[in-house]
């Protein structure tokens, strides 16, 4: 069953959220510029205003801030070409500190003012606005999340594979190599929540086609040292973990492993890994074996794609380095672009007018490693994923060792 929790939040917080309780209604009033084009909220004459929800100094500041920064290189590209529709875009941005109280007032205060969201880190986050989003709001929200609860929104739309499949895929490639076989237990530490049990869903289902048992550890975001999971899945016997947190609980996870020997494989979702961990204690079990799966090639890729976003970010960021939060954040802002020129085309910038534009879309983003397809919103925009393995001597410290596919236990998994 999909998980609802806007209730549960909005109670638990306390917040007197306007449309938490409220009749479903349009926001749009579908007002027309001179040219004829149909416009809405966020929407002015010279203005395209956008917005992001972001983490930068809480669990995933390193991958805020890259998303971040590469949606605003995306921004100022766009308007130095002479913006969308005749409008320069405007990238209002709040940083939540993967607090989710901080969300949900970043989400109320900025909602009113803008077309959508270009971005939107924590999936618990979004999915307790996902109601008011779907039933007032109505704008584009393209979260830097891969919940599969978040899947079926109108307005919500997951770019990449789902946690669960990309979890598949993960275990998929352990088989593939023989690092596991038919009869040996996997352990499996994730985040509380979301993101974590939906990678379970997915690593369950791959165990049961291949004959494996998974070993559970749930931890929560605030629990950095994993020496207690380490130890307990070691006595379980497990032949391989997958890890679905956060790049600290990662690097603990293998630093503990590889400093007591256990030494088994690990694999993790896209946001288990952030390159500057390369240069702590756990980096030379990192990049021993560890293995981290995303939706689009890593920033360091030699690909036309990566590698021409990689030398346009370092030249408007030099001082700052290169990971895979880059190509993340730049797919979505591109992807949102892409939908505005669409509905500039068919003469409707209002919110109804870029979903419906959206779903146009069925092969963007090939030069990041793989088409996505927005067709459906119940289904993720592909099911394919990339697996990567860290390496200190790539910009963005990951290089692809499977390139995108799909394995057969994701193609046949059915999202709940």
């Amino acid at each position: 069953m999909k998980l609802r929790v806007l209730g549960a939040v909005c109670a638990a917080l306390t917040l007197t959220l306007v449309g938490c309780s409220e009749k479903a209604k349009s926001s749009d009033e579908g007002t027309q510029d001179k040219a004829g084009v149909k416009t809405g909220q966020g929407v002015t004459d010279k203005v395209i205003s956008l917005g992001a929800l972001t983490d930068m100094t809480g669990v995933y500041a390193s991958l805020g801030k890259s998303v971040t920064q590469a949606q605003q290189l995306w921004v100022k590209q766009t308007n130095a070409a002479g913006g969308i529709c005749e409008r320069k875009v405007e990238l209002t941005v709040r940083d939540h500190g993967y607090d989710p109280q901080k969300a949900i007032a970043g989400y109320t205060e900025l909602a009113p003012k803008v077309l959508g969201f270009v971005q939107f880190i924590g999936s618990p986050f979004v999915a307790a606005v996902e109601e008011r989003i779907d039933g007032q709001d109505k704008g584009l929200v393209l979260p830097q999340a891969w919940s599969a609860n978040l899947l079926g929104s109108k307005y919500v739309r997951v770019i990449g594979a789902t946690y669960d499949v990309e979890t598949i895929n993960l275990i998929d490639y352990l088989l593939a190599e023989k690092r596991i076989a038919k009869g040996d237990k996997i352990g499996h530490v994730y985040f509380e929540g979301d993101y974590g049990e939906n990678a379970l869903a997915g690593s369950k289902y791959a165990a049961k086609e291949a004959g494996l048992t998974v070993v559970e550890q749930k931890i929560k975001p605030t629990d950095n040292d994993m020496t207690a999971q380490v130890a307990a899945l070691k006595q379980a016997g497990v032949k391989a973990v997958i890890v679905s947190a956060g790049p600290r609980q990662a690097a603990s996870l293998v630093g503990v492993a590889a400093a007591t020997g256990f030494k088994v494989p690990v694999v993790g979702n896209n946001s288990a890994f952030a390159p500057q961990l390369l240069k702590t204690q756990a980096g030379p079990a990192l990049a021993a074996d560890y293995y981290v799966a995303a939706s689009t090639l890593p920033i360091g890729d030699p690909g036309t794609g990566p590698a021409k976003l990689a030398k346009e970010y370092g030249a408007e960021y030099p001082k700052d380095g290169l990971d895979n939060g880059v190509i993340a954040g730049y797919n979505a802002a591109s992807l949102f672009g892409e939908a505005l020129k669409k509905a500039c085309a068919s003469k409707d910038l209002t919110r109804e007018g870029i979903d419906k534009a959206l779903l146009t879309i069925t092969d963007f983003g090939s030069d990041f490693g793989m088409p996505h397809n927005f067709s459906d919103p119940a289904a993720p925009s592909t099911r394919e994923s990339v697996i990567m393995k860290p390496d200190a001597k790539t910009p963005g410290g990951l290089k692809v060792v499977r390139p995108a596919e799909a394995a057969a236990a994701a193609k046949s998994y059915t999202l709940k």
